[in-house]
């Protein structure tokens, strides 16, 4: 009789082994056959203008907006990893993801409950018969129960409840991270965009002046005989839309600042940029291979992660169709003295396994079994989807900041004749031999094709920024915090409240 308990806990242990669900495997990688991106510059070899960095396998590591060489730039990039409410609110979504662990482990151990009592009671004086041996007699009762009860986990059900949880901290991980690309490049672009409003204001500051000059030297002409009343009149209009169109750049600086003000957590009217008319030429980005790609990315790491957690959740609905055991135990003390209440014959106790079974429910096992079948296949879609989805942000990316440098080349060349025929024009205007509309024609050619110049400039950066975003910034999938890594204890100020 002895050998019973030691052979059912080595049934247990045996069947606790079981897990019914289907064993996971991570969606194999589509097919890349191309060693370079197809819109990378090492397939243009004979265009001018922007070029990938080499070597063509290298990567971004860590703070990737040290690319661009730009001290105030990175000091406000440390800011935002700082001081970012939705960066912030991404961590503590993962925090909160990591208690689910605990919460689907605590079902690994028994559940031991008390519910200590003392009761007094009177019996009727009223009452007759054998029930009434002794009338109006009042009673006390101590009672000190202890309860254990403990379901093991047999069919993988609760392991499976962890596995899920696990992946799902760390697709919470993998989002925090996506999230924090994502303020990291809105900054980058914003600012880009600020420098390229300073520098769009300069050329019209430069407009204005020239514009006033040239009303100047028109009165003087008229007043003197030469020029007519009409030719001022132009001079004037030329002038005040230049200064309309400057005062109007303004708006769009104002926002630029207002939303890093936000990025970096500060309120906007705290918060101001000084001037810095800077427009430049994309830095080299080292794009590394196709192949890399997807290691690189947080959101494809989420989304491989959603599906794993899908698979789980499969486990545990393969689990529900298994019986449940519940081992429960209960013992105490009970006596209707308090001196005698832990007196050994004051004892009681109570032993004994349960096992349940659901013989019929209508097929609400199987129907949430294709639930969750179905959810796996979303899943599994969704991943592709973003797999595709990231091939083709980086070749857009790269083809925008290629062809937009080959644009910012062509384009400062038109800027250089304008310049040339606007001289001549000034010349010829001046000595009297072209009137004033020629003068004008020239000098508003010369200031579209200069801000058509510094708006490609802008584009240029802004998307080299894109580029480095969907390319995953600095990240890599070893970044990735591991199950047993998203299942360790906290450390102990990282669930303090805020205020």
């Amino acid at each position: 009789m002895s050998r019973r308990p030691a052979l059912l806990a080595s049934a247990l242990l045996l069947l606790a082994g079981c897990n019914p669900g289907p064993k996971y495997h991570a969606p194999a990688p589509p097919a890349i056959a191309a060693q370079d991106y197809k819109e990378s510059s090492a397939n243009f070899k004979d265009a001018d203008g922007w070029k990938v960095a080499s070597p063509g396998d290298a990567m971004l590591r860590g703070k990737w907006w040290e690319i661009y060489q730009d001290p105030e730039l990175n000091a406000l990039e440390e800011q935002v990893a700082i001081n970012n409410q939705n960066i912030r609110g991404s961590f503590e979504n993962f925090m909160s993801a990591r208690t689910q662990i605990a919460q689907a482990r605590s079902q690994y151990w028994p559940t031991v409950t008390t519910s200590p009592s003392w009761q007094r009671s009177t019996s009727s004086q009223n009452v007759t018969g054998s029930n009434a041996a002794n009338p109006g007699r009042s009673t006390s009762e101590w009672s000190f129960p202890l309860s254990v009860s403990w379901e093991p986990d047999l069919w993988g059900k609760i392991r499976n409840q962890v596995h899920e949880a696990q992946y799902g901290a760390q697709v919470s991980a993998a989002d925090l991270e996506n999230e924090r690309l994502s303020e990291q490049s809105s900054l980058a672009q914003y600012y880009f965009e600020i420098c390229g409003q300073d520098a769009l204001q300069a050329i019209l500051n430069d407009t204005v002046a020239a514009d006033q000059k040239a009303l100047d030297l028109t009165r003087t002409q008229y007043e003197t005989g030469v020029g007519d009343r009409i030719a001022v009149v132009q001079a004037e209009s030329t002038l005040e839309s230049a200064k309309a169109t400057a005062v109007n750049l303004g708006v769009a600086r104002a926002q630029y600042e207002h939303a890093i003000a936000t990025l970096i957590g500060k309120p906007a009217t705290n918060f101001s940029l000084p001037v810095r008319p800077l427009l430049r030429a994309a830095p080299p980005i080292p794009v590394g291979v196709p192949s890399q790609l997807l290691e690189r990315r947080p959101d494809v790491a989420a989304a491989e992660r959603t599906l794993a957690e899908a698979n789980a959740t499969i486990g545990f609905g393969y689990g529900a169709f298994f019986p449940s055991v519940d081992l429960a135990a209960e013992g105490g003390f009970e006596s209707s003295l308090l001196k005698h209440a832990f007196d050994w014959p004051s004892r009681f106790w109570s032993l004994g396994p349960s096992v349940s079974q659901t013989i019929f429910n209508g097929g609400l096992y199987t129907a949430e079994l294709h639930q969750y079948t179905a959810t796996y296949n979303a899943d599994l879609a969704s991943y592709r989807q973003t797999v595709l989805t990231a091939f083709q942000q980086v070749e857009d990316s790269l083809a925008a900041v290629r062809l937009e440098s080959q644009q910012v080349e062509n384009q400062q060349r038109a800027v250089d004749r304008a310049q040339q025929a606007l001289d001549f024009e000034m010349g010829r205007y001046e000595t009297g031999v072209d009137p004033y509309i020629d003068f004008v024609t020239a000098q508003n050619t010369l200031l579209a094709d200069r801000q058509s110049l510094a708006t490609t400039q802008i584009e240029e950066m802004t998307a080299s920024v894109e580029l480095i975003a969907a390319l995953g910034g600095g990240w890599d999938r070893n970044q990735l915090p591991t199950p047993k890594q998203v299942s360790a204890k906290p450390a102990k100020g990282d669930y303090r409240l805020q205020r």
